[in-house]
């Protein structure tokens, strides 16, 4: 029953949010903030009190074979406690920033949140496209309701293309489950069931396609990845953090949870281009990091690069780069929600995101300035924090299996150290030019900054706990016979054919 609560509790509180703006202006914000610390406080209970799995299972259209099938393994604990974390980050984020509309405006938030949930703990197919749709339109809100000057643009740019790929999702989703209920005579949504769907090769790769589409448009990956940075530059703050933090992340997940189990023998195929996508990812989105002057549209292109690492290790498919995948979604999803954090409370001291408009702003706000430093420098990889633990793996899981690929992707390690640090330098060093004297962070804001330091700092020196949570998922992942696909080649391969032989939830 928990599990069902970890998805009800946000959407309440956005309900009791909205509501309580009639009374007073300023209670959504707490009613929100007391959701979001109460899912926290669940999740963290959940990763404590309960060993192995957690299932919630009850019927709900059983006429077609849909269920409520809720589930939660370690990859869906990590993942679920980095949404209720950014999600109490993203409501404090916003405590001044929007005074307009708060209680629609905390209602969507949570919306988001929960649907976000009930992605990571879905798995009954037509559930999971359910919550992935609850995800949008409440994002498509936040966007074009509290964004900036060319809100309408970006809303709708995001919503075409995040809806358009989804119901490619849905016709795969759909073309799985009459190939089952013909090849079996039972018709279900399960996941569990669908796992020992027979497939031939060419539908195999046609209905993987569907489902690929729709997690590497929402990841980003080249050449998909336009909607993002629009997206981002026009988002509030807390949008910008839901969005880069856990949005992106629904994307990695269902490649992790879905299309490498259910399609191994075509991920096989597919995986040199995918590989190959992952690294144009990297490199390209570095590439167009440095010719922007607008700060928060500067990270959202370094997005695009990170989660380049994701694509590129989930298809590797060695044990480290599988590793490596879930460490960097962790680890980016914090660093980067941090530095829009901030990046917003300099549009909202400033009134600008120029680069060309800041600089020698460390002796006015040194607690902003230590804390920019440390998420650029966690974005570069420096090795202590958590960002290094996750690329490092990748490219060494890369190098078992594709040494070219591998050299190519530690390229990215250099650009992100160059435009970190001259995002460091733009901002906080250098001459005061403009007369700058902006007060620091305030308490609040300190203590978002605090947590998120010490997360990202302790991710980086014993990620351990992570592994032993996430261990039973890669390892069946690996190493379960699979009667569908075909016999490992012998010899080093060029993608998941050696690391992708499992089929389990």
């Amino acid at each position: 029953m928990i599990l069902a609560g970890l998805i009800l509790i946000p959407a309440v509180g956005g309900l009791l949010a909205w509501f309580t703006e009639r009374f007073n202006p300023a209670r959504p914000k707490f009613a929100a903030l007391a959701a979001m610390a109460a899912e926290l406080l669940a999740a963290v209970y959940l990763a404590a009190f309960r060993s192995g799995s957690a299932r919630f299972v009850v019927p709900w259209i059983p006429r077609f074979g849909i269920t409520i099938h809720l589930y939660c393994d370690g990859l869906s604990l990590v993942l679920v406690l980095l949404t209720a974390f950014l999600g109490l980050a993203a409501v404090a984020s916003a405590w001044t920033e929007i005074n307009e509309r708060t209680g629609f405006f905390y209602f969507n938030l949570l919306l988001t949140l929960s649907g976000v949930t009930g992605v990571f703990l879905s798995l009954d197919l037509f559930l999971f496209y359910f919550f992935w749709e609850v995800m949008i339109l409440p994002m498509y809100f936040l966007i074009a309701l509290w964004g900036h000057e060319n809100r309408v643009y970006a809303s709708c740019k995001f919503f075409l293309f995040t809806q358009v790929s989804g119901l490619l999702m849905l016709v795969a989703i759909l073309a799985l489950y009459f190939l089952h209920g013909q090849n079996t005579g039972h018709y279900t949504f399960d996941y569990i069931q669908l796992l020992k769907t027979p497939l031939s090769h060419s539908a195999a790769m046609l209905i993987m396609s569907g489902f690929l589409i729709a997690f590497v448009v929402k990841l980003p990956s080249v050449p998909f990845h336009s909607w993002l940075p629009d997206a981002h530059t026009e988002a509030p703050t807390a949008g910008s953090v839901v969005l880069a933090g856990l949005l992106l992340k629904t994307g990695a997940y269902g490649i992790l949870r879905f299309v490498l189990p259910l399609f191994a023998s075509a991920v096989r195929h597919f995986a040199p281009i995918a590989m190959a996508l992952g690294v144009v990812s990297i490199l390209y989105g570095a590439l167009l990091a440095f010719g922007q002057r607008d700060l928060k549209r500067m990270i959202a292109y370094t997005s695009v690069s990170h989660m380049g690492f994701v694509l590129l290790g989930a298809f590797a498919g060695s044990r480290l780069a599988l590793y490596g995948v879930v460490m960097q979604i962790l680890c980016h999803g914090i660093s980067t929600g941090a530095l829009f954090i901030l990046v917003g409370g300099l549009r909202e001291r400033l009134h600008t995101r120029e680069l060309d408009s800041m600089g020698g702003l460390w002796s006015a706000m040194p607690r902003l300035g230590a804390s920019l430093m440390l998420f650029a420098m966690a974005s570069l990889g420096l090795p202590g924090l958590g960002n290094f633990i996750g690329e490092f793996l990748v490219l060494l899981g890369v190098f078992q299996v594709s040494p070219f690929w591998a050299v190519l992707a530690s390229l990215g390690f250099v650009t992100s150290c160059v435009y970190s640090v001259w995002i460091v330098q733009r901002t906080i060093h250098g001459p005061n030019t403009r007369g700058w004297n902006p007060p620091d962070l305030s308490g609040r804001e300190t203590v978002v900054m605090a947590a998120m330091s010490v997360l990202i700092l302790w991710l980086g020196l014993f990620p351990r706990p992570v592994f032993t949570a996430v261990s039973p998922f890669v390892e069946n992942l690996r190493q379960k016979p699979q009667s569908s696909a075909p016999a490992p080649e012998s010899g080093r391969t060029t993608g998941v054919s050696r690391a992708v032989r499992g089929r389990t939830p």
